[in-house]
């Protein structure tokens, strides 16, 4: 099973009271609810893919807790993971580290990236039912104007018409992106599946791109 989960800041403990506003006691509270949360969910066998900005602790703090947490793990790279410079970084226990990673997943392309990436490869490959063929897995932008700026532009693009080529009827440009910000997971890595049907039902229950 491959699992996906972005920007658990592990050890930032100014997030839970700025920002994300979490809401743990403290940072240890955090860390042991995102620990268990993981480990419950993820077994040896599967991989991981963090979307960016595991760990804001020492490199230290940081090899401990990779070693703790279950599952093949994969990295795309995000702005706060620092410790992957430090000499003493245990980058063996990661199947790759990259800063981009296409992947296949399900039979879906997936597009993997720390910042969202609005007009990806594959955006418009479409099943013959209509179903895309391919997603765009993010992080970085957490809950923030950020995100809510991303869901206008998700929306502006979708209700864009264009031409299919051979096709003589006109469409809407697809554009399938989700945030897997932990927090909207209850800091759970998901599928691919379960972050698609979480999405739809957060769109459809918000003012999605208002």
């Amino acid at each position: 099973m491959i699992y996906y989960i972005a920007d658990c800041h592990f050890f930032h403990g100014a997030l839970n009271d700025r920002m994300d506003k979490r809401g743990f006691e403290s940072v240890e509270a955090m860390n042991d609810y995102m620990l268990t949360k993981w480990n419950n969910k993820v077994t040896n066998a599967d991989t991981v893919v963090i979307l960016g900005d595991l760990s804001l602790g020492k490199v230290d703090e940081t090899n401990e807790l990779i070693h703790k947490l279950k599952g093949k793990l994969c990295l795309i790279t995000g702005n706060h993971d620092k410790y992957i410079k430090s000499a003493d970084f245990d980058a063996s226990r990661f199947e790759w580290i990259e800063d981009y990673k296409e992947i296949t997943d399900s039979q879906k392309k997936v597009i993997c990236s720390h910042y969202p990436i609005p007009f990806y490869d594959g955006q418009y490959r479409l099943r013959h039912n209509g179903d895309p063929k391919t997603y765009m897995l993010y992080g970085h932008v957490h809950e923030t104007r950020d995100e809510v700026l991303m869901k206008k532009i998700i929306e502006m693009i979708r209700t864009t018409p264009y031409n299919p080529i051979g096709s003589t009827h006109e469409s809407f440009i697809p554009c399938n992106m989700i945030n897997c910000f932990c927090k909207r997971s209850d800091y759970t890595p998901l599928t691919l599946t379960e972050w698609i049907k979480l999405n739809k039902a957060i769109e459809e229950n918000s003012d999605y791109g208002k």
